[in-house]
């Protein structure tokens, strides 16, 4: 609920959108340290990943086409949609 999510983040914030991508693909993954350990992934996977999401419309899930041809190859292309 939106609302409920606006209340918890402070106000100005019942606009916000996503954008996600999905790859699929070999990466190499670590532990950065600093202020808060985080663990990361890199690689060629990823940054085609992020240029994806960068790119993408608003609240749309955004496929590159390894993903895609192996969702098509499970029999589920019905879950894709074309870009606009």
């Amino acid at each position: 609920d939106f609302q409920k999510l606006e209340v918890w983040l402070g106000p100005d914030t019942s606009d916000l959108r996503m954008r996600f991508a999905i790859n699929t693909g070999p990466v190499t993954a670590g532990v950065l340290r600093g202020d808060k350990a985080r663990f990361q992934l890199f690689g060629n996977t990823m940054d085609i990943c992020f240029r994806l999401e960068g790119c993408g419309e608003t609240d749309e899930i955004h496929v590159a086409e390894t993903t895609a041809n192996l969702i098509k190859a499970a029999g589920l292309e019905s879950w894709l949609t074309p870009r606009k």
